[in-house]
């Protein structure tokens, strides 16, 4: 079974960066197009960032467009997501989701759906 496991984490100031990682227990999963989700308290889920397996193909919400980046390292089993110029806006939980046969641009869709989620990592920004 495919485990995802996020970190990075943490609370910070507006304009403030965070790294966040995303590790795969499997290599299987570097073939699958991944992404990042975010959930703030009261709130529906929200796509954040996703990106396919080779890398060539990236999509962002446009609320984070210019500020957040997202990358992998199949070597690793890894994706990131670098995060820059924080807003507190930005405050939630973040997880990270696996998608086997699809697009990037396909996790990108509110009726999205997986069975591959981690339980996600909180980041708070302070004004």
């Amino acid at each position: 079974q495919v485990r995802l496991v996020e970190s990075g984490g943490g609370l910070v100031q507006a304009g403030d960066s965070l790294k966040l990682s995303c590790v795969a227990s499997t290599h299987t999963i570097t073939t699958n197009a991944m992404g990042w989700f975010r959930r703030s308290p009261g709130k529906e889920r929200q796509f954040v960032a996703a990106i396919n397996w080779s890398s060539t193909s990236t999509v962002y919400a446009d609320s984070v467009k210019g500020r957040f980046t997202v990358a992998r390292d199949n070597a690793k089993n890894t994706m990131y997501l670098q995060m820059n110029s924080l807003k507190p806006e930005d405050s939630a939980l973040y997880y990270c989701a696996a998608a086997p046969g699809t697009t990037a641009q396909a996790m990108s869709v509110p009726t999205f759906s997986t069975h591959y989620w981690g339980r996600g990592t909180q980041v708070t920004v302070s004004s």
